[in-house]
């Protein structure tokens, strides 16, 4: 990473680039972008028209990021009084068109996107949100400051996210949802408010988890959805019923952290079904 005077990069002359600014190589600016003091852009990212990147923003390499997105703006938040804080996004991340990313709320805190994620038209990130690895998250969805979404998620178009919310690895989130409670990794969710419908099996196993994982998430899904136990005790019956694996070990984890609740099936007419999955 160099300065962009010394880097091999495709600036339009049209664009706005900040001196102090960090390009890697064989990045391309488009015309009317602006970029910061503080940015820095690995190899190979691509900038289309009209974007502005702004604050102390890191962004890796072979990204892309279309037209109209803002990224590392401020935060939100009527807490903010100026601090230095971060936008952090990974490697080979679409950023689609007109997608607003704002830094984190606190000094030295950090907005972060992980690798491989595809953020389509107008998605908001709020501050203080993390995204893992492979994160979808479809037209319109907006997610509110300090949630974190886990690898391999994706989220509906228009989706909506209160503060503070996790979602769990692997689970899909249904359009037009409104999302306020914890929602446990390889599920599926709909509705407003949203409830639980079922496993994510095609998302497992596009995932590459195995049947016989899939077999004992099953399991625990029958445990905290189908037992009518309370989830302190859910809990305990997976690590005593459940043989262990990565998948198991990590719902453990994700369960023993809820601070908001979970998303629960519906409590008349639900949908809710696990059967497909093996």
């Amino acid at each position: 990473m160099t300065d962009n005077n010394n880097s091999v990069a495709d600036i339009h002359k049209f664009a706005v680039v900040h001196p102090n600014a960090k390009l890697g190589n064989n990045v391309k600016i488009g015309p009317f972008t602006v970029i910061g003091e503080n940015v820095e852009i690995g190899d190979g990212t691509e900038v289309g028209p009209g974007v502005v990147i702004t604050g102390w923003t890191r962004i890796g390499k072979d990204c892309h990021i279309f037209q109209g997105a803002s990224v590392g703006e401020e935060p939100q938040d009527l807490k903010f009084k100026g601090e230095r804080s971060f936008v952090e996004i990974g490697d080979r991340t679409k950023i689609h068109e007109f997608c607003t990313i704002h830094r984190a709320c606190g000094e030295d805190k950090v907005t972060r996107i992980g690798n491989d994620c595809l953020l389509m038209a107008y998605v908001h990130v709020a501050h203080n949100c993390v995204l893992g690895d492979h994160v979808v998250m479809a037209n319109a969805a907006m997610i509110a400051g300090h949630v974190i979404i886990e690898d391999r998620a994706v989220i509906g178009g228009m989706a909506g996210f209160h503060q503070f919310v996790r979602v769990g690895r692997n689970a899909m989130v249904g359009g037009m949802s409104r999302n306020i409670h914890d929602i446990v990794p390889f599920t599926m969710i709909e509705g407003s408010p949203a409830v639980v419908c079922g496993l994510n099996s095609i998302g497992m196993s596009r995932a590459g988890v195995t049947p016989e994982a899939r077999k004992r998430i099953k399991q625990a899904y029958r445990l905290i959805y189908r037992s009518g136990l309370r989830l302190e005790e859910a809990v305990k019956a997976i690590e005593e019923q459940v043989e262990p694996c990565e998948e198991i070990d990590h719902m453990v984890r994700f369960l023993k952290n809820v601070d908001r609740g979970i998303c629960r099936p519906a409590k008349h007419g639900s949908k809710d079904s696990d059967e497909s999955d093996d």
